[in-house]
């Protein structure tokens, strides 16, 4: 298979990239101008708060991720292995200890600050916590400790969005005057939340263009760009605002244009001949590759798990600048990774159906038992309830040595037949998933 071309990019693909390098300039700058830093997870993350407190946020996981993409993170991964982390440790955590211990260098080539606090909001990730205590071993700072109950039977109660609140008053917000020597300005909280909430429209807004015939976003592989400033250190800002507008204007354009998705090859030249739903992250060691698999074979991913890992707004939510605290509440509980399996069986679902997909294909991350667990469950309850065949493919986050190009590519070809049989004969029973023994059948 021929390797893609260099990487084209639509106008807010470089716009967001620039954002992205103005943050990390900020950060290696933030002693000089005495700005605090605070390391902090991507679901359920605090950034509105942050912002009120005029606080810079590192994500450990997206320093990993990035370092994937850059081809650097197998090093990293190595380093940390020779210091005793398992293999079958998350990779993101491994990827972290090895770039802090080799300087700490971000992706953009500039040093990474220390933590003035490390802030872990907890929400169905228990690695998380694991890696913080790490982190603590390295650095001598504060720990906050945001706990967000699992939503274990599909809602989050009165009662725990009361305990939420109550952490972050007594716990988070405390911690955040103790390192800035500031109080809670609770005006400019609102004002990010208010912000947020236009950001989160225009969002929602472009993922469901992906309706339309053709799809003019590929919602897995160009959707991480879109999701970048949402997730991270953006949200809440004007430049979110100014962002997703213009995201909105270009991608409102190609539907107009009746035009496919932009891959790093430019414009998407086979034409859309299978629609897919994804669950799962996507690897980062053999991005550009994994996405010409699909692009080359005119498969478009219309909606993915992963664009909602920081936030599922599709389903209604929107930050709430006047209830500020409930709010914050309810976006951490409301992380894809916080809900429970039959809840994330009914999204899948929805947007099987909704999206008019030809069927849900799983990415399976060896080493990312937040999304992993369940998944073959995931998949043949998705396909009982719509009728679509369901494919399994198994890759990693930022471990080159678990990406089996040939393998995946097979599987995926493999999987796209299996849409092709469906197609002409819709009751044949056809499945791309592993063989395993009998599995319990939700209800």
């Amino acid at each position: 298979m021929s390797q893609p071309a260099k990487a084209q990019k639509d106008r807010s693909m470089a716009q967001q990239k620039e954002m992205i390098a103005g943050h990390f300039h900020a950060l290696s700058t933030a002693k000089e101008s005495g700005r605090k830093v605070v390391y902090t997870f991507v679901p359920g993350n605090l950034t509105e708060l942050m912002h009120a407190f005029d606080v810079l946020p590192v994500y450990p996981e997206i320093n990993a991720l990035q370092s994937g993409m850059r081809k650097r993170s197998g090093a990293f991964i190595a380093e940390a292995e020779r210091l005793g982390h398992s293999e079958d440790v998350c990779t993101y955590v491994k990827c972290d200890i090895g770039m802090l211990k080799n300087g700490n260098i971000g992706p953009t080539g500039e040093k990474l600050p220390p933590p003035d606090l490390l802030l872990l909001s907890y929400t169905g990730c228990f690695t998380f916590m694991k890696w913080f205590e790490l982190l603590k071993r390295e650095y001598d700072c504060p720990v906050a400790m945001l706990h967000v109950p699992y939503q274990g039977d599909g809602r989050f109660s009165p009662g725990m969005r009361d305990y939420v609140v109550s952490q972050l008053r007594s716990e988070v917000i405390p911690k955040l005057e103790q390192i800035t020597g500031k109080k809670l300005d609770e005006a400019k909280l609102q004002e990010a939340l208010a912000r947020s909430s236009i950001a989160e429209d225009d969002l929602v807004h472009v993922l469901e263009q992906a309706k339309h015939r053709p799809s003019p976003i590929d919602s897995y592989f160009g959707g991480v760009y879109y999701i970048g400033p949402m997730f991270t250190a953006f949200r809440g800002t004007q430049s979110a605002i100014e962002y997703y507008r213009m995201l909105r204007e270009e991608i409102d354009e190609r539907v107009k244009a009746g035009e496919g998705p932009v891959t790093p090859e430019g414009p998407m030249k086979n034409g859309e001949k299978y629609r897919l739903v994804v669950e799962g992250p996507p690897n980062w060691t053999s991005f550009q590759e994994f996405w010409k698999m699909f692009y080359d074979e005119g498969a478009v991913v219309v909606a993915s798990s992963y664009t909602r890992v920081g936030g599922v707004y599709d389903t209604g939510f929107r930050h709430d600048a006047n209830r500020p605290f409930e709010t914050l509440a309810d976006y951490c509980a409301g992380c894809y990774t916080n809900l429970d399996l039959p809840t994330r069986i009914g999204l899948l679902s929805k947007w099987v159906k909704d999206y008019d997909a030809d069927g849900l294909l799983v990415n399976s991350v060896k080493s990312c038992n937040s999304f992993s667990a369940g998944q073959l469950l995931i998949l043949r309850e998705v396909e009982k309830r719509t009728g679509r065949p369901g494919g399994f493919i198994e890759t990693d986050l930022v471990d080159p040595r678990y990406f089996s190009a040939a393998n995946v590519k097979n599987r995926i070809e493999s999987y796209l037949q299996m849409i092709e049989q469906k197609r002409h004969n819709p009751s044949a029973i056809v499945s791309e998933g592993p063989k395993a023994g009998a599995l319990p059948v939700m209800p």
